[in-house]
């Protein structure tokens, strides 16, 4: 069917907004009739240039923290309230709470918002998923946080279990989407294996998965990630496409976290989050550039820049530093960077603990070691580390999966 340009415009400033409706065995989609023409908008934009149409006249809840930020930079707990009033009910907090400044793994606490005047309730503390209490006041949930694309991070774990207590609820729940900054394409690293899923690993995705929130949650009800299934709605992005990094959004970087400082910090958190992991070993926390530095105890800089220079990582360079009795290199990425990081993750942390004759792996015990697995998805990286199996054997497995998961995500895409 053809259509002249003029109604195409007409139609696409209508349609910018993807309603997806859940159901078991897969989602229903009501994808735009044309193609999105206009400017960059994300989710809570698309969404508001609705007169908030999808959530108008119930009561709200907003999964939310300093990262959940219009395009012109206002918070969208504020434009939310300004245009719903009163219907704005509850705000929830994830690990790192409203304002990000609390450290990885610290439990956040309740508390009321000083910019609202709502209740704040944490779903990173005594509990992760939210309570029957906690969701009295609402009918409907909205997922509003900018994630980093890796499997670890715990924003996409918050989103999941939410999801899951709105359905035992009988809430609606809405994702608000935003970019992911490593672009779309990035499918890298190892399965998630159900003996370690946690609240590191909630969902079997690779590593580095190279989807957005929105996508992940339609994925989840259709593949069962989700024990019970919501009334899902997704609201698309407007002008996003799979090759676009950060950098080509034209939006300011808030970090996430703490150690996510800047734009570029998600690809190094992948190329040394597994790696930090392991004990006596130097990432760059509490430097200009978390997860930038790649080192250990007793370690040669040279040696280990010599191995890295023998590598192939097109987009990834290498300096030496030393730092007490630490010894490593300084890793700089360019966010176009070809190399897989993930890989170079592994290979890192296989010389490292070579250079340090065994002592990075072997010294490994207890919670850390626990830790260290369901970062991994499995147990078995830091068996193969033990036994002496080469890293490159180790990241072999993984490009099967990896190209398996590329063709199971694709019905999910929402972007091109």
């Amino acid at each position: 069917m053809m259509f002249s340009r003029g109604f195409l415009r007409i139609v696409s400033a209508f349609t910018a907004l993807i309603l997806v409706s859940c159901q078991m065995p897969a989602p229903q989609v009501y994808q735009p009739q044309a193609a999105q023409v206009g400017p960059f908008m994300l989710g809570v934009d698309v969404l508001a240039s609705r007169g908030f149409d999808l959530i108008r006249g119930k009561r709200v809840g907003l999964i939310t923290n300093h990262t959940s930020l219009t395009g012109r930079g206002e918070r969208t707990r504020t434009v939310m309230q300004r245009a719903l009033g009163s219907n704005l009910t509850a705000l929830y907090a994830p690990e790192h709470g409203i304002d990000g400044t609390i450290g990885a793994g610290i439990h956040v606490s309740t508390r009321r918002d000083s910019v609202t005047g709502l209740t704040v309730y944490s779903l990173y503390g005594p509990t992760r998923k939210p309570t029957p209490a906690m969701l009295a006041p609402i009918d409907v949930l909205v997922f509003d946080l900018q994630d980093i694309g890796c499997r670890s991070y715990t924003y996409i774990s918050t989103m999941i279990v939410a999801m899951e207590a709105a359905a035992e609820n009988g809430k609606q729940f809405v994702v608000l989407d935003r970019p992911n900054p490593m672009g779309g394409w990035r499918v890298e690293g190892p399965p998630l294996e159900s003996k370690w899923k946690s609240f590191v690993g909630q969902i079997p995705v690779p590593y580095v998965h190279g989807m957005t929130a929105g996508e992940l949650a339609m994925m989840a009800c259709s593949r069962g990630w989700v024990s019970r299934v919501p009334r899902l709605d997704v609201v698309k992005m407007q002008g996003w496409h799979r090759g676009m990094v950060w950098q080509d959004t034209g939006l300011r970087w808030h970090p996430t976290s703490p150690n996510i400082p800047h734009a570029t910090s998600p690809f190094y958190y992948v190329t040394t989050g597994i790696l930090g992991g392991a004990t006596s070993v130097d990432i760059g926390i509490g430097t200009e550039n978390p997860f930038g530095y790649a080192g250990g105890s007793g370690v040669n800089p040279n040696a280990l820049l010599a191995y890295c220079q023998r590598l192939n990582t097109p987009g990834v360079s290498f300096a030496p530093y030393s730092k007490n009795d630490f010894g490593g290199v300084r890793l700089s990425i360019n966010p176009r960077a070809t190399a897989d990081l993930t890989a170079l993750d592994v290979l890192l942390l296989a010389e490292i603990n070579r250079l340090s004759g065994g002592k990075v792996v072997g010294r490994m015990s207890g919670s850390k070691l626990n830790l260290f697995n369901k970062v991994y998805g499995s147990e078995s990286l830091y068996s193969d580390l033990r036994r002496g199996v080469p890293a490159m054997s180790i990241v072999s497995r993984w490009q099967g999966y990896n190209q398996s998961f590329r063709s199971q995500r694709q019905r999910f895409l929402l972007y091109p």
